[in-house]
């Protein structure tokens, strides 16, 4: 299994129009082949700053998500709205 958590930052002010992007991308993904979780949280304290904890079978699903139409129009939506690149890693389970 691959988990991959992905930091996304609005920029100032722009957070209201970015969430729906993220909700419309979150609930699509949760179709993707492969897909055995995929969480969209928002921190409380830091209003511009969402995170992603997506859970995927192996690596070519992930692959596979990222190569998604959904994806590539969360992509071309966010653009403007965010601050920064989504500061994306990836991690395996230890124990």
């Amino acid at each position: 299994m691959i988990r991959i958590m992905a930091r996304i930052t609005a920029r100032p002010g722009w957070a209201e129009k970015l969430q729906p992007v993220l909700e419309e991308l979150a609930a699509a993904s949760r179709h993707d082949a492969g897909c055995l979780g995929y969480e969209l949280l928002h921190n409380q304290d830091d209003a511009s700053e969402f995170v992603t904890v997506e859970q995927w079978s192996d690596q070519t699903a992930a692959d596979a998500h990222l190569a998604t139409a959904h994806v590539a129009r969360a992509i071309e939506r966010a653009g403007e709205l965010l601050a920064q690149p989504p500061l994306i890693h990836r991690f395996r389970r230890l124990a």
